[in-house]
């Protein structure tokens, strides 16, 4: 008999834990489930971790060795931070001769303020590297313990060239049994103060997230699960328990990123907004050609060298209250049912609401009275929720997780609508129309950060309450919008189906080949360390010549195949109709004009006539899809060839044509290479050479037959 392989993924959130079974094969969700998060057991969050997944393996009747991949999503170390939850670090920094005078202030952050009124405490002593002894660390480090240190973190001006005194600090604390890590570690980028500042605050995690990794990964062992347990990362990958033990800062964020990467695996979109809604919160972030777009993170204000998912929190979501104000619906939110510990109006009986009237509560102390909450006759009590206002407005669809009983919505508000003197559609529109406008500000801001077109852009909506906000907010603004598949479970989905990431910057100046080759090397070692299989690993090669950083970002699964989604690939007219749209031409003028591996490049001609008609221009918009018709990439006034790996000549010729030469200098094109599988980005690149270089690296394995589809603009 052939037994069923599975993923399972669970996702720790603030009030739900939450666990989804995947089959391995097919990717169909078998089973989804929730439990309340075990925040006061004596075992903490485990406790959870270990119930939810007893009770999902044991529901479908799973042999724990059929689980060929389990990670988990926590919000752990966003609560801490927020919270203050955090261990005191002790700075050791380092430096000699000049550096020496500026390493002393940028090794010694002070106290960072994690959240309003919330510090991670932090004592800092400084060494002359210069003929140091071991004597003079055990002493730096028993003094900062003496002070109240719990965590050690070494920081020294210029590490990331040669670690060797770092290595040292954290070899001798590890002697003395204290957790310690050092600023090379966390990043490769020089700006010793930025790099002290990720590293504290990394190190401020450590014992909290050691005792959860401990515990959880002890029930996954003690459940007889062999399959090594994988953890989310914030800019949507997964890495192994052990790289948590040394880089917890990495898992911050990390719920956010998996229902973005849970909605990417399902939805097919290219340019698109993601909206995980919850109760109180909506999480915003923003795919555009198939990948979800990452920043720096800031923490309390300061940039760190972490890189996550560019995700906008906002104070709106199903159980958002409706604040009345001036005899009119003022606000929504940011107050939600949940946080003044009231039932939603929308999920009550409708013959519980017995006679209500409009009272107003402060839900949290300091808060004004003027949030709406339904009284009824029988003493029972309902907040006045944007859940409320689109049931009655008819936008939640039978069958959602947020269908509530229109009736029993309907008698209670109209209570309120009587007492701002409008209609109840009136009212539950208004209340809508106020968090659309205040949702739409930061969704215009992305749409501009991101130069995204608007007539492609898809809003998606995910969550238990995507359908409260997502289709009313697409219908007014003219976007076209869809609810994701389990939208109630898409984060705990993404981490299931998530795959290996690992990303390495260095701070170089004009990059060789040599440089290239070695951050190439060490990104695959970090990324099988982190639970890669090797022959998986895919790596891109980024050049910001801005920042002079050289990055290299690595992606592969756990297993030895990485599988597709959607095997079947969609049929050409589909394709031709999508592309037409990304790049806004007529179908019929859209042309398929090249294929190779999983990439159709369709191609638009048209020409201008401009000077009364004797001048002709001709433009060729480019847009590229993969087999499961995401546009991965698309521009007008792009050119586009198709050569063979062998044609170096036809190719040299390609570049040039394309290149714009002036007096000072040559300005090569912006560059993208589709072959087989991969999609490389060039558009870093300096000079033909660089460019040459890195495709020559990244397509040794093609046979010289083999075709490659090039894109240039500029």
């Amino acid at each position: 008999m052939h037994r069923r392989k599975v993923r399972v993924g669970i996702d720790v959130g603030g009030t739900f834990t939450d666990a989804a079974l995947i089959d391995n094969e097919t990717y169909e969700v078998i089973e989804k489930m929730k439990i309340p998060t075990t925040h006061h057991d004596p075992d903490g969050v485990a406790k959870g971790i270990v119930q939810i997944l007893n009770r999902i393996l044991s529901s479908k009747g799973i042999d724990p060795e059929d689980v060929v991949f389990i990670a988990h999503g926590t919000t752990q170390a966003t609560n801490a931070l927020l919270e203050g939850d955090v261990a005191r670090v002790g700075i050791i920094g380092m430096g000699s001769g000049l550096d020496g005078l500026s390493a002393r202030s940028e090794s010694n952050p002070g106290d960072i303020e994690l959240a309003p009124g919330k510090y991670l405490q932090t004592y800092h002593t400084y060494l002359d590297s210069k003929n140091l002894t071991d004597d003079q660390i055990e002493a730096a480090i028993d003094e900062l313990i003496r002070q109240g240190a719990e965590v050690i973190v070494a920081s020294e001006a210029y590490s990331v060239d040669d670690p060797a005194n770092e290595l040292r600090v954290i070899e001798l604390a590890a002697r003395k049994g204290v957790y310690a890590t050092g600023g090379h570690e966390i990043s490769q980028l020089y700006g010793l103060k930025t790099r002290t500042r990720t590293a504290v605050i990394n190190a401020s995690l450590i014992p909290k997230m050691m005792e959860t990794a401990n515990m959880t990964e002890k029930s996954v062992k003690d459940a007889n699960i062999s399959s090594q347990l994988m953890i989310m990362r914030c800019d949507g990958g997964v890495m192994s328990i052990d790289e948590v033990r040394k880089r917890p800062i990495l898992t911050m964020l990390s719920g956010l990123a998996a229902g973005v990467a849970g909605a990417l695996m399902y939805e097919k979109i290219s340019d698109g907004i993601f909206f995980e809604v919850g109760g109180t919160s909506v999480d915003i972030s923003v795919i555009k050609n198939g990948k979800v777009m990452i920043k720096n993170a800031e923490v309390g204000g300061h940039r760190t060298y972490l890189q996550s998912l560019d995700v906008r929190t906002l104070g709106i979501a199903g159980g958002s209250m409706i604040k009345v104000s001036g005899g009119r619906i003022a606000d929504v939110g940011p107050r939600s049912a949940h946080i003044a510990g009231k039932e939603y109006e929308a999920f009550a009986s409708a013959d519980d609401i017995v006679s209500p009237g409009v009272r107003f509560i402060s839900p949290r102390a300091g808060d004004p009275a003027e949030y709406a909450v339904c009284g009824c006759a029988n003493g029972k009590e309902y907040a006045y929720t944007l859940a409320g206002a689109a049931n009655i407005l008819g936008y939640v669809p039978e069958g959602d997780y947020a269908k509530g009983n229109k009736e029993a919505a309907l008698k209670a508000w109209e209570a309120l609508a009587e007492s701002v003197g409008v209609s109840v559609e009136e009212a539950a529109r208004q209340a809508m129309d106020i968090a659309i406008d205040k949702t739409m500000k930061t969704v215009n801001a992305m749409i501009d950060d991101y130069e995204l077109d608007r007539s492609f852009v898809t809003l998606v909506g995910g969550g238990g309450s995507g359908a409260v906000l997502v289709p009313a907010m697409a219908e007014r603004e003219g976007f076209k919008c869809r609810i994701a598949n389990n939208a109630p479970y898409v984060s705990t989905i993404g981490v299931a189906l998530a795959m290996v990431k690992e990303q390495l910057e260095r701070t170089v100046v004009n990059p060789t080949e040599e440089d290239i080759k070695r951050i190439r090397a060490d990104i695959v070692e970090r990324i099988v360390k982190s639970g890669a299989s090797e022959e998986t690993v895919e790596v891109t090669i980024e050049i910001d010549s801005q920042k002079n950083i050289l990055r290299a970002v690595a992606t592969g699964s756990t297993e030895l195949r990485s599988k597709n989604l959607a095997q079947e690939a969609m049929p050409v007219r589909q394709m031709q109709e999508i592309a037409a749209s990304s790049i806004d031409r007529p179908v019929e003028a859209t042309v398929l004009a090249a294929q190779t591996g999983r990439w159709s490049l369709f191609a638009s001609e048209s020409v201008k006539k401009s000077f009364f008609g004797l001048m002709k221009k001709k433009t060729s918009g480019v847009s590229v899809l993969d087999r499961e018709g995401v546009v991965r990439f698309k521009k007008n006034n792009a050119h586009y060839k198709a050569v063979p790996k062998s044609d170096r000549g036809a190719l040299n010729d390609f570049l040039d044509e394309n290149t714009v030469y002036s007096d000072a200098n040559a300005t090569i094109p912006k560059v993208f290479v589709f072959y087989k599988e991969k999609m490389l980005d060039l558009t870093g690149m300096q000079t033909k050479e660089q460019l040459l270089s890195i495709l020559d690296i990244e397509t040794e394995m093609l046979l010289d037959e083999d075709e490659m589809l090039v894109v240039a603009y500029q």
